[in-house]
């Protein structure tokens, strides 16, 4: 099946979410015309739909405020040792090839007068990650924002994940996977710090 589609657009009849999800879809309807299947075919009329849905759910870190979501449940804290979340599951897309990378995010941090709700900070982790990403940013937009946000003393992240990109094409290794750490504060001055944190998370 062949198809001259140089100059396929899709206007939005408006900017609402409605608007941005139905020409999602007709890009994906043809995507799929374009690799050689028929979005006619019985399984296939709801997938563009489908799969704009997901891809907008996917991507929903683009309409979220990393900072307003720390916010929320700020609280004073007059403790001064290490606090730490771990094992903060997360899924995103690589922007390389629009394709899945998943894994886990541990956090630490010194507080400063100031706590976090614990509920935020996978839903930071969320907020960051669901969008077109590359695992190295990821960990450090994530250290970055607790430490603005919460004026902490210091702030160490750990992410671990496996990259599709990785796994179902080019190189095709299945049981690799990715470390990145950043630290900021305390934690890069002391290593006695990163020491005790990676012994909480092991």
């Amino acid at each position: 099946m062949s198809c001259d589609n140089s100059d396929f657009e899709i206007e939005l009849r408006d900017d609402s979410e409605a608007s941005r999800i139905e020409a999602i879809a007709a890009h994906y309807k043809e995507i799929i015309r374009l690799i050689g299947e028929d979005p006619e075919r019985e399984g296939l009329v709801k997938t563009p739909m489908r799969a704009a849905k997901a891809l907008w759910f996917s991507t929903q870190g683009y309409r979220q405020r990393p900072a307003d979501i720390l916010r929320q449940a700020i609280f004073s804290y007059s403790g001064s040792q290490m606090i730490v979340v771990k094992d903060i599951e997360f899924y995103s897309i690589c922007e390389h090839h629009i394709l899945p990378f998943f894994g886990t995010v541990s956090i630490g941090y010194i507080p400063n007068g100031n706590m976090i709700g614990l509920s935020k900070l996978p839903r930071l982790v969320n907020a960051i990650a669901r969008k077109l990403q590359v695992q190295e940013r990821l960990t450090a937009a994530i250290c970055r924002e607790v430490y603005g946000t919460l004026s902490a003393k210091g702030v160490i992240v750990v992410c671990n994940a496996r990259h599709l990109c990785m796994q179902m094409r080019g190189v095709e290794k299945q049981e690799a996977s990715t470390d990145t750490i950043d630290y900021l504060g305390d934690f890069a001055a002391d290593p006695s710090l990163r020491a005790e944190f990676f012994s909480l998370i092991k």
